[in-house]
C-alpha cells in the first residue's frame, strides 16, 4: 500500500522543468521553433538555456574598432521571451577578432563542424579588458532592450565547460591548471563587465563538465578574491557511450551522486559554498547526445519508458539529498543530427515529431504542486513524490524501477490511499509504461516497419499525454506497476 499523507513537509521548488536548447541558432529555424512552441504551449519547460553566441555579434571594422550587431541575437531572445520562457544565458563563443588564436576550434558533433558549418573558438581573448567590454556591451544591450526588471529574473554564466574541449582545447581534459588559471581571469572580467551594466542579473560559473581539480581551483579563486558568484553551474551526466558499451558504468541514477554530485559537494563544502544556489544546467542519463544506437545500442532508453522512470527517480533522489538545487536542465543537444525516428538521440521528439516518453514525463511533472507532503510505502523499488497545492489539490509522481532499470522486478499491484478525505473529489491517472503513452513500443510491436502517413498519425496520437483513468475519490485506487512505469495521480476538487 502507498499512503499519501496530508501534512506539508516543506515548500518544494519545481526545479525539474527546465532545458538546454541547442543549437541556439536553431531558434530562427522552423524545426527549432516547432519544438520551442510545443514546450511553451504545453507549459512543460519553464527556463531555456542558450549560448550568447558572441561570434554572431562582435566584429571589427576596417580600422580595427570593435563593433556589435545584435540583430540575430535579438530575434532569438525576442522569440523565447514572447513564448514566456525564463532565460539562462551562457556567455560564450569567442569571436575570432578578439581571440588570442584562431587555430584551436571545437565542433563537438558527429560532423566536422557545428550546426550551420560553425566552429567554437576555444582560445582565450588577446586582452581580457576587451572581453570585459564585450560582456558589458552585451549585458547593457539586454537591459536597454528588455529592462532591468526582466533581466533580473534571468541567470547568466561565464563560458561553457571550460574544463573540457570548449576552452583551450590544446590542453585536453587533464591539463587543468593552465585552463583554470586563464578561466579565472575570464570569469573576473565577465563579472566586471556584467555588473557595470546590470546589478540584478544573477551571475555564476563555471558550467563545469566534471573535472574536480578545475572546480577546486575556481572556487579557491572565488573564496580568495571575493569575486561575486551568485550560483554555481555544474553538469551531471550519469554515464557515457564508452562506459555503457564496456559495461563499467551501467545506467543508474546513483551515478549522478556517486560520480558527480557527492564529489562536487565535497569541493563546495571545502570552500564554504555548500549552501550556494546550484544549477545543474546540463543533465542527462548519458552524455553524448549526438550519438545514437549505432554507436551504443543501450541509448534506445532515450526512446522508451526507461528514461521517464529514470527522470522521476532522479527527482525523488535529488529531493532526498537536500541539495540547494534551483534548476536542473535536461540537455537537448544533438537533435539536429537525426536522420531517422527512434534512433536514440537526446531529444524530446523524433525526426517526424513523434513525442517521446521523456517529454511526457516533463509534462507530468509540470502539473505538480509546490508543497511536498509525506508518503508511506514499504516497497524499495517504488519512488513517490507527493505534492499538494495551496488549494488542497494533490499531484503525485510515482515510478517503479530497479537500480539499473532492467526488467528484473515482478509486475505488482499497489493500492494508493490518502490521509485526507477525498470523497467527492476527482482522481485522474496518467501513465507511461510499455502499453501507454509510448510510441516506440507501439512501433516495436508492429514489427518496426517503415514509416507511412497512417503509421505516423497513430504514433503521434499514442504520444499524446492523456488520462488512462478518471474516477471519483470514493473509489479504491489500485495501480498495476510494471518495470519502469511512471504514473502521475492528480486529486482535484
Amino acid at each position: 500500500m502507498i499512503r499519501i499523507e496530508n501534512e506539508i513537509i516543506k515548500k518544494q521548488p519545481k526545479f525539474w522543468n527546465h532545458a538546454l536548447f541547442h543549437p541556439t541558432d536553431a531558434i530562427e529555424d522552423p524545426w527549432g521553433k516547432r519544438i520551442l512552441d510545443r514546450m511553451a504551449d504545453d507549459g512543460a519547460i519553464k527556463t531555456i538555456r542558450i549560448y550568447s553566441m558572441f561570434e554572431d555579434i562582435v566584429y571589427t571594422d576596417e580600422d580595427g574598432k570593435l563593433c556589435y550587431d545584435f540583430r540575430v541575437s535579438d530575434l532569438r531572445l525576442d522569440y523565447l521571451l514572447d513564448k514566456g520562457y525564463d532565460l539562462l544565458i551562457a556567455y560564450g563563443g569567442m569571436p575570432d577578432c578578439i581571440a588570442a588564436s584562431i587555430s584551436n576550434q571545437a565542433s563537438v558533433s558527429k560532423n566536422k563542424t557545428r550546426y550551420k558549418g560553425k566552429m567554437w573558438n576555444t582560445s582565450p581573448p588577446k586582452d581580457y579588458a576587451v572581453w570585459e567590454e564585450v560582456c558589458y556591451e552585451y549585458t547593457k544591450h539586454l537591459v536597454e532592450r528588455y529592462g532591468e526588471e526582466t533581466v533580473a529574473k534571468w541567470h547568466c554564466h561565464c563560458h561553457n565547460e571550460p574544463d573540457g574541449v570548449f576552452w583551450m582545447a590544446e590542453h585536453g581534459w587533464d591539463d587543468y591548471i593552465p585552463k583554470s588559471t586563464e578561466y579565472c581571469k575570464l570569469y573576473d572580467a565577465y563579472v566586471r563587465g556584467v555588473r557595470r551594466a546590470s546589478k540584478g542579473i544573477r551571475i555564476g560559473g563555471p558550467a563545469l563538465a566534471h573535472h574536480l581539480g578545475f572546480l577546486d581551483r575556481f572556487l579557491a579563486h572565488v573564496k580568495e578574491t571575493g569575486v561575486e558568484m551568485n550560483y554555481v553551474a555544474l553538469h551531471t551526466y550519469g554515464t557515457g557511450v564508452r562506459t555503457l558499451n564496456d559495461g563499467t558504468v551501467p545506467l543508474a541514477t546513483e551515478n549522478h551522486f556517486e560520480r558527480r554530485l557527492e564529489p562536487y559537494m565535497e569541493v563546495l563544502h571545502r570552500y564554504g559554498f555548500e549552501n550556494v544556489e546550484m544549477i545543474l544546467d546540463e543533465w542527462g542519463a548519458s552524455a553524448q547526445g549526438f550519438y545514437n544506437i549505432e554507436e551504443c545500442p543501450t541509448l534506445i532508453f532515450r526512446e522508451n519508458e526507461v528514461y521517464s522512470a529514470y527522470f522521476a527517480k532522479l527527482i525523488y533522489q535529488l529531493i532526498e539529498s537536500g541539495y540547494n538545487i534551483s534548476k536542473m536542465m535536461i540537455c537537448l543537444s544533438g537533435q539536429h543530427e537525426m536522420v531517422t525516428d527512434f534512433s536514440g538521440f537526446r531529444n524530446f521528439f523524433t525526426l517526424n515529431f513523434i513525442t517521446k516518453p521523456i517529454y511526457n514525463a516533463h509534462l507530468m511533472t509540470s502539473k505538480m504542486g509546490d508543497n511536498l507532503v509525506g508518503v508511506k510505502c514499504e516497497n524499495e523499488n517504488v519512488f513517490t513524490v507527493p505534492t499538494k497545492d495551496d488549494d488542497g489539490n494533490y499531484s503525485v509522481l510515482l515510478t517503479y524501477c530497479s537500480k539499473n532499470f532492467k526488467e528484473d522486478i515482478p509486475d505488482i499491484t499497489e493500492e494508493v490511499t490518502f490521509a485526507d478525505d477525498i470523497d467527492g473529489k476527482s482522481i485522474t491517472v496518467y501513465c507511461i509504461d510499455k502499453e501507454h503513452t509510448n510510441p516506440y513500443r507501439m512501433w516495436e510491436r508492429a514489427g518496426s516497419p517503415e514509416m507511412t502517413e497512417e503509421l505516423l498519425k497513430a504514433l503521434r496520437e499514442e504520444g499524446k499525454l492523456k488520462p488512462v483513468r478518471v474516477q471519483g475519490g470514493n473509489e479504491p485506487l489500485t495501480l498495476k506497476l510494471t518495470p519502469n512505469c511512471t504514473y502521475l495521480i492528480t486529486v482535484t476538487k
